[in-house]
């Protein structure tokens, strides 16, 4: 299903989706098609389904016109130094 699908069933909410198919551009993930499993009444518990999302699941509101999310790179970890 596409994005702007979504956005008209389930208007201004946020979706617990999977994404199906997605590309890289420029540091960014935008995706393409996804699948939706639910919908939050309540933005609390929408928050709790983002904090276990894992791998191609994804929580995002709506309200926004494309999905897209920004690739963070982090470069080394060095640990505690003593």
């Amino acid at each position: 299903m596409k994005w702007e699908e979504v956005r008209k069933i389930y208007p201004d909410k946020f979706v617990k989706l999977q994404v199906l198919h997605d590309h890289i551009e420029n540091e960014v993930r935008y995706i393409d098609d996804v699948a939706v499993i639910c919908s939050f009444e309540s933005d609390r518990e929408a928050t709790r389904e983002l904090v276990r999302a894992k791998n191609n699941i994804i929580v995002y509101h709506t309200g926004r016109e494309k999905i897209e999310i920004p690739i963070r790179r982090i470069f080394g970890f060095r640990g505690v130094r003593q």
